[in-house]
């Protein structure tokens, strides 16, 4: 290879590197909004029963697929800058779905999860935000960049997962399978719908999860173009926020993306959770 050649792929890599780093210094400052889930401080399911939460003001129950919240004397709660006035009442929420709520420096998020309803205050003391060092993560690695493509189904399948929470299940739409060659293997994974429109959200594990990743779940936000086609950039696999904390209620990948290859790319398991290699 000419010198020319070796300048060029040497300037294409340290371009990707520098991708990665500004990529990946964006996720961690969303990681660690004051708000975000690392300020999760409790986990609360709603039932029929009216029950005072720690963590949040008043006393909650759910019926019918309605949240009800009655406030004592001078408790009170704002939602969008408006102060609710008791009894509130919250809902329907759809599934995945949430609404928040604030009291002093704590937005209280009411959710929707496998059916049923749970309140989780976050607030920016919590000792997991306060005390959040950073994610650890593989050196980018410009051969976990592979091309893929997405082939949809006839019609999308509606696929049932478990979850990081004992009990409960999620089920997610799947339009499609991404398929590529990785370590000399050709693979596929089951795409679902992803959060911004386009786009397509992959879970999975692979033969480093327990070992350098987190055991349960890593995810990758592809975009595929109109002609299917479609960049797998596992150096930007990211852990779900059941790796960070228990109060999660994230779910798991379907039985066929347990990848038989090592994808020694993206998130590594936190330091929290260390302790559990």
């Amino acid at each position: 290879m000419s010198t020319h050649a070796n300048s060029a792929t040497e300037t294409a890599l340290e371009a990707f590197d520098a991708q990665w780093q500004e990529w990946h210094d964006a996720h961690e400052r969303q990681r660690a909004h004051p708000h975000g889930f690392l300020a999760v401080t409790h986990l609360h399911w709603l039932t029929t029963e009216p029950t005072r939460l720690e963590g949040v003001p008043g006393t909650w129950s759910v019926d019918a697929d309605v949240v009800r919240v009655d406030l004592e004397p001078g408790e009170s709660l704002l939602q969008d800058g408006v102060e609710l006035t008791t009894p509130i009442t919250l809902g329907p929420i759809e599934e995945r779905g949430g609404i928040n709520l604030v009291s002093g420096d704590t937005v209280i998020e009411v959710a929707k999860r496998g059916g049923e309803y749970i309140v989780r205050p976050r607030n920016p003391s919590n000792s997991l935000l306060q005390e959040y060092q950073g994610t650890p993560a593989y050196t980018p690695n410009a051969a976990f960049a592979v091309a893929g493509t997405f082939v949809p189904f006839e019609a999308p399948r509606a696929t049932t997962v478990g979850a990081a929470v004992e009990g409960i299940q999620h089920v997610y739409e799947a339009p499609g399978e991404i398929r590529f060659k990785l370590a000399g293997e050709e693979l596929a994974l089951t795409a679902f719908n992803g959060h911004a429109p386009g786009s397509l959200s992959v879970l999975f594990t692979d033969q480093t999860s327990g070992k350098t990743t987190y055991a349960a779940n890593r995810s990758l936000s592809v975009v595929p173009a109109a002609d299917g086609s479609v960049e797998l950039d596992f150096n930007r696999a990211v852990n779900l926020p059941c790796a960070y904390s228990d109060l999660a209620t994230c779910p798991l990948p379907p039985a066929e993306n347990r990848l038989p290859v090592a994808i020694e790319a993206g998130e590594k398991i936190p330091y929290e959770r260390q302790d559990q290699k």
